[in-house]
């Protein structure tokens, strides 16, 4: 594969999605998509690489516009609908239970406008009701269109609901009751979540082994976020590329010594341990829901098993583009999330840190490495928290120094190791106390280094020098050849800024 394919590629889905924000703030109507379909299959005809790019930018360019289309309409503000829907998540809030539901079938009121667009929902029912995943229901619900506080430094909860394709939120009305229609098929997830439930273990074992393994992050608290948030570990926990890097790596090897095993002289040639791994890959990310970040983890590993493997591979950079072309095309909505910009930002500076140098040998040659990675990743990525949300985590650099280790090499091979031997109740549940005994350290690591240096954050008017100062930071001591005295400067103009006027978020650890 060569750079004038996976690039274009990136950049047909980027446009198209940019394209279709501009059309929607520009007022431009739904003809637009019309005109450019029409012109995609005409250059499919003339030049078919042409056409591919424009066909894969209009792909995009459908996908965001289909989330403005099914947004409740402004005439059902506050009006009772009847729908079928097919219950996604169910969370206790309070003593309510939290609701997103996928639409089947909408039912808005005589002279009113049409629902029958709307997909996703997000409610909150009060009642008895108990409502598990999978179920469907029909129900009355007074909704509203998306909408939320946006004000300057605060969480835009309109533009999340956007991003998350919630078309409107609302309660459930009693009246008529809720009447389930199908009861829940069987699902591994739900499945492990119940077997979850069954076990002997404190609260916070049982929610953290929940969001490490099976993806249901939602079982974590408030104060969980808000202690990942302050020490920037909030990357280890939800489902991301170390967890589906980890489980694709540890089938790896063990068919890679299997392939030793049955086949000694060639075993090196053998395809299928990558096979294996890929689908392990598909089936651990399908198993976690397949949220955004695990979908945009399983893209990423798959492409980095296809680079290692080094059967007909694309480059760093040709991967790297690729894997922004696939994950838009999967997920058109991931151009508006944050976390797919910061996840694909530290790829691409891995990738200029690492380029023409020598692979690692040894246990002290990896330390260094990941020394080294983290050092030289930590300052980009506050520069690009800063700019995203509008706060510092200062413990950061130094928590994830111990935190990424010990969450990939401890903590979730003892969780996965322990579902993999659940059959087997006294082992599984000996690498759970393991587990439960790392979790107790890993909190206890994240707590007093947030009583030590809490969140910041900075006036508004100090954001942008801080970032870039920290951004220069970076780029003086990751790129090669530069001047000492400009990144003994850097470095100074950084420990500086913060003397400025900063906020200190407090953070109380329950």
């Amino acid at each position: 594969m060569r750079l004038g394919v996976a690039m274009p590629a990136a950049l047909a889905a980027l446009t198209g999605g940019g394209f279709a924000w501009y059309s929607h703030t520009a007022g431009m109507t739904s003809n637009a998509f019309g005109w450019v379909l029409v012109a995609a299959l005409f250059v499919v005809g003339w030049r078919p690489r042409l056409g591919v790019w424009l066909l894969i930018g209009l792909w995009v360019f459908a996908g965001v516009q289909r989330e403005w289309t099914s947004r409740l309409p402004a005439g059902l503000s506050g009006e009772d609908v009847v729908v079928e829907a097919s219950v996604l998540t169910a969370q206790p809030a309070g003593g309510a239970t939290r609701l997103l539901l996928a639409v089947d079938h909408c039912q808005a009121p005589a002279q009113r406008p049409s629902c029958s667009a709307l997909a996703h929902v997000r409610i909150t029912a009060y009642g008895d009701n108990r409502f598990q995943p999978g179920e469907q229901w029909r129900m009355t619900l007074r909704l509203r269109p998306p909408s939320g506080f946006a004000n300057p430094g605060t969480f835009d909860y309109e533009q999340w609901l956007w991003r998350e394709g919630i078309h409107a939120t609302g309660y459930l009305r009693q009246d008529p009751p809720p009447v389930r229609l199908s009861s829940s098929g069987p699902s591994l997830r739900q499945l492990g979540l119940d077997f979850l439930d069954q076990q002997a273990f404190d609260e916070r074992t049982k929610r953290w082994l929940a969001a490490l393994t099976l993806g249901d992050s939602e079982q974590l608290t408030q104060d969980d976020w808000s202690l990942l948030n302050a020490t920037g570990t909030t990357h280890l926990v939800v489902i991301s590329g170390l967890h589906v890097g980890l489980v694709a790596s540890f089938v790896l090897m063990l068919a890679k010594l299997g392939a030793r095993l049955t086949t000694p002289t060639n075993w090196r040639m053998r395809t299928w341990p990558w096979w294996l791994a890929a689908i392990a890959c598909v089936s651990y990310a399908t198993l976690a829901g397949m949220a955004p970040p695990a979908m945009r983890a399983m893209v990423m590993t798959l492409i980095g098993l296809w680079v290692l493997s080094g059967r007909h591979a694309p480059g760093p950079w040709q991967a790297w583009w690729l894997a922004i072309a696939l994950v838009l095309i999967v997920d058109p909505m991931a151009l508006w999330r944050p976390g797919m910009w910061l996840s694909f930002l530290a790829v691409a500076w891995l990738i200029i840190i690492w380029q023409g140098r020598r692979r690692p040998q040894g246990i002290k040659g990896w330390c260094w490495a990941l020394v080294r990675s983290q050092l030289l990743l930590a300052p980009l990525m506050a520069a690009a928290v800063l700019v995203a949300f509008g706060r510092v985590a200062p413990a950061a650099p130094l928590i994830n120094l111990v935190a990424v280790p010990w969450v990939s090499s401890v903590m979730v091979p003892t969780a996965l190791l322990g579902w993999l031997l659940a059959p087997f109740p006294l082992l599984g549940g000996a690498f759970w106390w393991l587990f439960e005994a790392s979790l107790s350290v890993f909190h206890l690591l994240l707590t007093v280094s947030v009583q030590r240096w809490p969140l910041w954050e900075p006036d508004r008017l100090l954001t942008m020098p801080l970032a870039l100062a920290l951004l220069m930071m970076s780029l003086s001591w990751g790129l090669p050849s530069v001047l000492p005295g400009l990144r003994l400067a850097s470095t100074l103009l950084v420990l500086a800024l913060p003397f400025g006027r900063f906020r200190r978020l407090a953070f109380v650890a329950r």
